[in-house]
């Protein structure tokens, strides 16, 4: 039975796109706008465009790695692929022949990567969903509604390894997401070869369009060597695609998902007394496609045992600490909620604030319900959930909604409204709108972004200042020449989103910056790129008009190398004003004033492409009239694609002139995976950090046989500590077995 919260929570999500359907014509506006702002470059005239063969019936390869099947002989061949890296439009070291078809239920891509050196391809991973950044891999991307702003986004390497995403926009990936589909790969004397099947119910898309924005590179790692079928400005992105055309009877099935799971867990807590409690808890995620293009989720029980553990902060700031989303429910679709180009202080919706108590500790949601997608020229989403009670807080009820429409030729118009205080009970509502411009051919060399938004909050017992505002604009290149940005925000004293993120208020700021690159000519030197970065920034108290901080850093000189090594080094120069005294640590008191830092910093860091590869960050100045030395070293290790060992030490040393005030910062991490195979794999992190005095470690064993289903055997084990490892007694354990699988209709 669902809650009487629920089913209305539904039907309100339900009525989002009838009231767009309804309410909103499709306006002439948009269309004269477009034409009159497009820019300088039509998109349109000079995209590569080529016919993809459809299947005949039954004919269907075998994914195997292998293109011995007759219907290669019958697909669409794309091989005049161009270099984007190191030379713009240069011509290819190695040739690649590409092969793509459709029939009415799956995309195929065939892939035959010749290679001079077969014995130098790099493949050191085997981990499905794993980075591929040091691996040969081709990649290829689909903008399925063909508008330039969005797409979707898959990876390959030689294993056979899977890395998928979605754009949240032209420049922003989101390598979260996770879609069903298949891939094998094989390693032969000529190079490298790969099939790979994606149903079409793993995608959103028109079905009235029959043309899709498309392209397809390849990297070679040991030449750091990239290459592309279309791109643009040595980039591509949704905006840089060609087309595909010909696409058509495509067919998502029922569009339904249905995904259960069933976790078993067992925790004590050795602290108190070695209490025990063990659980068994099924969940259910249900997601079904109303429209190709519009999909409507349920989740009952949900689980999150399994997710990542968030990699360790120690906060030396005023301010609190932002850590990402990694849960896959709240990460379905995330890009259509994001707002403004905003990314942390300032966001209307950051959903760990559900599901988590304002420590982290998780907190049960009973139901949720969500709808996201597109409706002609509009996204949409609605986000309903309601949390379980802790802490004597009752359950609480909470929704997001968000509407965009596209406009101009790459950009866009929306809102969003978040109501609900998970964390205090309080009555919280947040309304926001935003302008999101975008022009990646506005020259031959450069592209144009920008934001402009606006919200206000309402929280019960709050009545002073509650409005936010900002705008944001960027000149970007790939090449050479100088690009900058520059940004305005304003955040007032009882400005409030309590579903979102703001961690700095009563404040406005404005900062500017920009890049000088030139590329080498002829990679001289083995020197690929020589470039100079400088950013500044000033914040002030909105009510006095006083700094509240400032801070200046200039790399001067940095380079990368052929290989993928970066170095660079340069001064920085810092100001902030403390209005109260702060307690940097217990006990550790800074007496309110203005202080002024100055200092140097630079990096090294070494190409991945190795098999080991150390980095090195370094840091020296002042710090509140006394000192501060900072140092981050890491190193990993990778001799094959079943082995990858790494260690991070972050060490800060720091000395001020107040009683107590020399001490010192230690963060250690390490990892310890390996590979079995393609399947089967073991991650180990080891955390530390001199603050809490806790070693953690989480284990992390999965079973993939195939795309949408998982095995976990989760392993956390936390220590006190003495010292960095030493003389160590347990807090707490917790042992869980997690599967979950993917029943798709």
């Amino acid at each position: 039975m669902t809650t009487p919260f629920l089913r209305s929570s539904i039907a309100s999500l339900l009525l989002v796109p009838a009231i767009l359907m309804a309410q909103v014509p499709q306006s002439e506006f948009f269309t004269d706008v477009r034409d009159e702002f497009a820019g300088s470059l039509d998109r349109g005239a000079s995209r590569k465009r080529i016919e993809i063969m459809r299947l005949v019936m039954d004919m269907e390869p075998v994914i195997d790695g292998v293109l011995d099947d007759p219907m290669w002989e019958s697909a669409t061949v794309i091989s005049d692929l161009h270099q984007f890296q190191p030379v713009d439009h240069g011509q290819p070291t190695e040739e690649s022949v590409f092969y793509i078809a459709y029939n009415d239920r799956y995309f195929y891509v065939g892939a035959r990567l010749f290679d001079s050196e077969a014995d130098g391809i790099i493949a050191r991973q085997l981990v499905q969903g794993g980075g591929l950044g040091s691996d040969d891999a081709f990649e290829f991307i689909l903008d399925t509604f063909n508008n330039g702003r969005t797409g979707y986004h898959f990876q390959v390497n030689p294993n056979g390894i899977r890395r998928e995403g979605v754009y949240e926009n032209p420049n922003e990936l989101n390598r979260d997401w996770t879609g069903i589909w298949q891939v094998e790969s094989r390693i032969d004397d000529k190079g490298w070869t790969a099939e790979v099947a994606i149903p079409f119910n793993t995608l959103n898309f028109d079905p009235a369009t029959e043309e899709w924005g498309f392209t397809i590179a390849r990297t070679i790692a040991r030449k750091n060597e990239e290459m592309a079928w279309s791109s643009f400005n040595r980039r591509i992105n949704p905006t840089t695609t060609g087309v595909i055309s010909g696409i058509r009877g495509i067919r998502q099935g029922k569009g339904l998902d249905i995904i259960p799971s069933v976790t078993m867990a067992t925790s004590e807590n050795y602290r108190a007394g070695g209490i025990t409690n063990q659980r068994m808890d099924p969940s259910l995620n249900v997601f079904y496609k109303i429209t190709p293009n519009l999909t409507g989720a349920l989740t009952f029980n949900t689980d999150f045992s399994a997710t990542e553990v968030d990699n360790r902060q120690v906060n030396l700031s005023r301010f609190s600490l932002f850590f990402p989303e990694k849960r896959d429910f709240f990460l379905q679709d995330l890009d259509i909620f994001s707002f403004g180009g905003l990314n942390q202080n300032g966001i209307p919706f950051y959903s760990r604030r559900i599901g988590l108590s304002r420590f982290g500790t998780p907190v049960d949601i009973n139901t949720g319900a969500k709808l996201t997608g597109r409706i002609g020229r509009w996204n949409v989403g609605g986000l309903a959930v309601r949390q379980g009670d802790y802490d004597g807080l009752d359950s609480q009820n909470v929704f997001v909604g968000r509407v965009a429409a596209n406009v101009l030729s790459e950009s866009s118009v929306g809102a969003i409204l978040t109501h609900g205080d998970p964390t205090s009970g309080l009555d919280n509502t947040v309304m926001g709108v935003d302008f999101r411009y975008q022009n990646t051919r506005f020259s031959e060399a450069y592209s144009l972004r920008g934001n402009l938004w606006y919200q206000q909050s309402n929280t019960e017992g709050l009545k002073g200042n509650a409005k936010a505002f900002g705008l944001q604009a960027n000149m970007d290149t790939q090449g050479n020449g100088v690009t900058g940005f520059v940004n305005y925000e304003y955040f007032g004293e009882d400005f409030n989103p309590a579903l979102g993120f703001a961690n700095n208020t009563g404040v406005d700021s404005i900062g500017f910056g920009g890049v000088a690159r030139r590329f080498t000519p002829n990679n001289r030197w083995g020197v690929r790129n020589i470039f100079s970065f400088m950013r500044f920034g000033y914040t002030r108290f909105l009510d006095t008009g006083e700094m509240q901080s400032q801070d200046w850093f200039w790399r001067a000189l940095a380079f990368n190398t052929n290989r993928g090594d970066q170095i660079g080094i340069g001064p920085w120069y810092n100001k902030e004003g403390l209005r109260r005294d702060f307690a940097i640590r217990p006990g550790i008191i800074i007496p309110a004033g203005v202080y002024d830092f100055s200092g140097i910093s630079g990096e090294i860091r070494g190409s991945n492409q190795r098999s080991i590869s150390p980095s090195l960050n370094f840091s020296v100045g002042d710090y509140f009239n006394g000192e501060r030395t900072q140092v981050r070293a890491g190193i990993d290790w990778r001799p094959n694609q079943h082995i990858n060992l790494g260690i991070n030490y972050n060490y800060q040393d720091i000395s001020l002139p107040v009683q107590g005030g020399d001490f010192d910062v230690r963060i250690v991490s390490a990892n310890a995976n390996y590979a079995f195979n393609s399947k089967w794999s073991l991650i180990n992190l080891i955390q530390y950090d001199n603050f809490s005095n806790v070693v953690g470690l989480n284990s992390r064993l999965r079973w993939n046989p195939q795309a949408g289903e998982d095995l976990y055997l989760v392993v956390n084990y936390n220590f006190q500590s003495e010292g960095v490892f030493s003389n160590l007694s347990s807090n707490n354990s917790e042992i869980v077995l997690k599967y979950t699988k993917t029943l798709r209709f």
